[in-house]
């Protein structure tokens, strides 16, 4: 197995986990991002807050709201990401080897190099993926107040019906309303700003990679040579990476989530958007600067921990994998006769 798939599925593991852990977090959030009501604005509820308002009004299972394709999209963007991450660093890793080969630099990955390694699989990860967050996002801020719009608005005959119970809304149902919408290409809606905001992984991992080398580093002259790192000190560098990362591109994120949300056609217009720059421009004169930054208390607490336990689990994983291939390839080699 290589190691590049090693630790895609390991990122893909992780980012499951870190997911189950954080996601009633994700849903709040994405709904204090995309919340243009400005009586409720009025009222700011805290991240706690808001999470009681959803259970009693609308129970539980809304703060899952879109969990199983949130999961598909984190194993695919996480397992994606880390696939290619891998390759592209393996091929910097030989770039630099061959430039000390040569008498330039000594032989590791500099900060620039890792920036460019991550963006790059960003961008491989948002184009492949981005349909799935568009189905998440809907389902995230999909309320049973907007379900029971949309069963006043069906037949007469079925009202009744709906009056009891409102007709369900699922993962096809979310597909379909995006395509009646804007055909194929509403699946890649945010795509810009979320390709733009591809630095925030690239920030997140320059910061975890240049941390984790220093670490190493000091750890290897303490200990003469031994540099391993724990899991709790994984778990610490991947928060402090992930927490500056967040703070500065997390505008981008509102203004992706704006627009994968669904989009209101009729009324105020303030809730449509035609693209990222009208949707920019109208949080600006509407909102001011603060609508950039709705929400972002709640989404620090949130991937900071979800970074954290990923990197966490994604190297212990990576360790017992390697672990296993190796005890594997040694018992082969046992068991061969001489």
């Amino acid at each position: 197995m290589s190691d590049a798939l090693i630790n895609g599925l390991a990122g893909a593991g992780g980012g499951i986990i870190a997911q189950l852990i954080t996601y009633p977090l994700q849903t709040v959030n994405t709904r204090q991002q995309t919340e243009r009501d400005p009586k409720k604005e009025r009222r700011k509820l805290g991240t706690i807050e808001q999470m009681c308002q959803v259970v009693k009004h609308e129970g539980w299972d809304r703060l899952y709201g879109g969990l199983t394709p949130s999961l598909v999209g984190t194993a695919a963007s996480q397992g994606v990401y880390y696939y290619f991450y891998q390759i592209f660093r393996n091929k910097a890793e030989a770039a630099a080897f061959e430039h000390k080969k040569k008498g330039f630099g000594d032989g590791s990955v500099g900060m620039f190099s890792s920036l460019v390694v991550a963006a790059l699989s960003g961008c491989v990860n948002v184009l492949l993926t981005n349909p799935i967050w568009v189905v998440v996002t809907r389902m995230q801020t999909h309320t049973k107040k907007s379900q029971s719009s949309l069963a006043k608005s069906i037949a007469p005959e079925e009202s009744i019906l709906s009056a009891v119970e409102p007709p369900p809304f699922g993962t096809s149902h979310v597909i379909q309303e995006v395509y009646d919408e804007a055909g194929v290409w509403g699946f890649w809606k945010g795509v810009f700003p979320t390709l733009i905001m591809v630095s925030n992984p690239s920030i997140q991992f320059m910061l975890y990679e240049t941390l984790l080398k220093k670490l190493k580093e000091k750890r290897a002259l303490i200990n003469k040579g031994n540099n391993t790192v724990t899991a709790l000190e994984i778990f610490l560098l991947g928060a402090v990476a992930k927490l500056g990362a967040t703070v500065v591109t997390y505008p981008l994120l509102v203004v992706k989530s704006r627009l994968q949300a669904k989009q209101v056609t009729g009324g105020d217009k303030r809730h449509h958007y035609k693209g990222t720059l009208d949707a920019i421009m109208k949080m600006i004169h509407h909102e001011g600067f603060y609508g950039f930054y709705k929400g972002m208390s709640t989404k620090i607490i949130q991937s900071v921990l979800a970074a954290a336990v990923l990197f966490m689990v994604k190297e212990e994983l990576v360790k017992s994998a390697r672990w296993l291939l190796t005890k594997e390839v040694t018992n082969t080699v046992r068991s061969k006769p001489p």
